[in-house]
């Protein structure tokens, strides 16, 4: 699987999913940190889109969690929330995130991120 998208707001699910998957990736949707850590678990996503404010797992602590797993420490972590806060930023920075988007974004920023990640698209 190539992006993991979390976010618990189905809008941001269907838009950002739609964007990428026209791109020809493969996405999967979780909608809380719980449900991220099991599902890139089993899929190994090379990029995971994770908002912060969330049920069960926020994202502060989806990441940490990822990011301490041997087996995901690799994954590319974008968070993408409303909270663009600096001390919002260092804290998801000390958590492990490689990249800190503030909603709302524009499509074309995250193919132009996701193209710098995965090198371009197959």
């Amino acid at each position: 699987m190539d992006i993991l998208i979390v976010d618990d707001d189905p809008y941001i699910q269907r838009s950002l999913s739609f964007v990428l998957r026209k791109e020809g990736l493969i996405v999967e949707l979780a909608s809380d940190g719980e449900e991220a850590i099991k599902k890139a678990r089993v899929f190994r996503p090379k990029i995971i889109f994770l908002d912060l404010m969330m049920p069960k797992i926020n994202g502060f602590n989806a990441c940490r969690t990822i990011k301490s797993d041997q087996e995901l420490k690799g994954s590319y972590v974008i968070i993408l929330t409303a909270k663009g806060q600096e001390v919002d930023k260092e804290l998801g920075f000390k958590a492990g995130a490689n990249e800190f988007i503030t909603k709302p974004f524009s499509p074309k920023e995250i193919i132009v991120r996701v193209r710098e990640v995965l090198g371009g698209f197959k």
